[in-house]
């Protein structure tokens, strides 16, 4: 039988681990490769399980306890991306899912490699869509969002011209505080920002869910991945999280696209190219009975959710979003190791937009790798100032 080959970009995390069990029932993809990085159970697991050819681990201590195991001798086992043109010419379909900055560097290495990308790695695309782009053109590869609203987006617009929409959409489901009174924010923990009422995500992403600041990210996404202006954007509250994206058009009709609060939907969707039966792929939780489904939608609030308040700036210039991404990504980490407060991620975010070199790094140019990685860090290192200094 012929199948496609695919590989698999941050196999261990929540993106990674459902492309897998997709993987599970279907015979219709060999896995060629797969990049993890220092969760030494799940990797040693999924080579047990699924064979692929390469695997390439960035973590060393793990690197080198997996490959001195016997039982792997007929996988290859790489700490890098410098040789693999070596092992792999072609791969059908690759999935990146590396989170974080880490992610673009080895998207921008496949894309060379892939006939297909699966993009979900946010922060890839909001640092690095030109370099990203500008090398799928050159490599012919092409490129499908699978996020969920940037997949809906994609689905309900590629067949539109700006011209004729009027308003996008991105639906949020307001996190685990929704219905929180504000005032008790400052007394939000770890443990809680990352019990999502809807989708299983990793902890970061779980806490940009709880901030909101997912969705200043997902607009800023949506802004490099389609051809439409800021304007036409807006974020509003769907606590059912079945909506992902709606499209209102000039001519008077609304399309939105519906789906069950599972990530196996557009991964496989993108796989499969909308060819498969999910009800014989997929245990079904939830039988859909729309007559029963109660679906809401109201404005996000601003004042509640401060993040919000971010989007024009973090789109003011060509370098911005680099910059709040990086920030983002160290204060989420020093509140999950509870070093600073919920409230104190939107806070010092505002802090960045306010120091003194913020406008001069945001106008830099972010056409390279070199580039985009020193604007990362001076992003990274104003974060630590900006704690450092608060806590004196």
């Amino acid at each position: 039988m012929k199948y496609k080959s695919l590989a698999l970009l941050g196999s261990t995390g929540s993106i990674g681990k459902t492309t897998l069990e997709i993987l599970k029932k279907t015979n219709k993809f060999k896995l060629m490769l797969i990049v993890a990085n220092s969760n030494y159970k799940k990797i040693l697991s999924q080579l047990k399980i699924y064979k692929p050819k390469i695997v390439i681990i960035n973590n060393t201590k793990v690197y080198l306890k997996i490959k001195k195991d016997k039982k792997f001798k007929k996988i290859i086992i790489l700490d890098n991306f410098v040789n693999l043109e070596k092992y792999v010419k072609k791969i059908d379909i690759t999935v990146s899912a590396i989170p974080g900055i880490a992610g673009l560097e080895p998207t921008l290495k496949l894309v060379k490699l892939s006939k297909k990308i699966l993009l979900a790695n946010k922060e890839s695309i909001v640092c690095g869509w030109e370099l990203i782009k500008k090398n799928a053109t050159k490599y012919k590869t092409e490129l499908t969002p699978i996020d969920s609203e940037h997949f809906s987006i994609f689905q309900l617009t590629k067949q539109h011209t700006n011209d004729e929409i009027d308003k996008i959409y991105i639906t949020a489901s307001g996190g685990p505080f929704l219905n929180l009174n504000k005032n008790k924010f400052k007394y939000i923990k770890p443990k809680d920002a990352i019990k999502h009422p809807k989708w299983k995500m990793g902890k970061k992403i779980s806490v940009d869910s709880a901030t909101l600041m997912n969705k200043v990210i997902e607009l800023t996404e949506a802004l490099k991945l389609f051809p439409f202006k800021l304007k036409k954007y807006e974020i509003i509250i769907h606590p059912q999280s079945l909506v992902h994206a709606i499209v209102k058009f000039k001519n008077g009709t609304t399309n939105f696209l519906y789906h069950q609060p599972d990530m196996k939907i557009p991964i496989a969707n993108a796989l499969f190219d909308g060819d498969f039966d999910y009800k014989k792929i997929f245990k079904i939780k939830k039988q859909e009975n729309f007559s029963n489904e109660k679906l809401e939608f109201y404005s996000a609030d601003k004042i509640k959710f401060t993040t919000l308040k971010l989007i024009s700036r973090i789109n003011s210039y060509e370098s911005s979003p680099i910059i709040i991404n990086a920030a983002n990504e160290i204060f989420v980490d020093q509140f999950l190791k509870n070093n600073i407060h919920f409230n104190d991620i939107s806070a010092y975010l505002n802090l960045v937009l306010k120091d003194k070199n913020y406008i001069k790094t945001s106008k830099m140019s972010s056409v390279t790798l070199k580039n985009i990685y020193k604007i990362d860090a001076w992003g990274r290192n104003l974060a630590f100032q900006i704690i450092a200094k608060k806590k004196n």
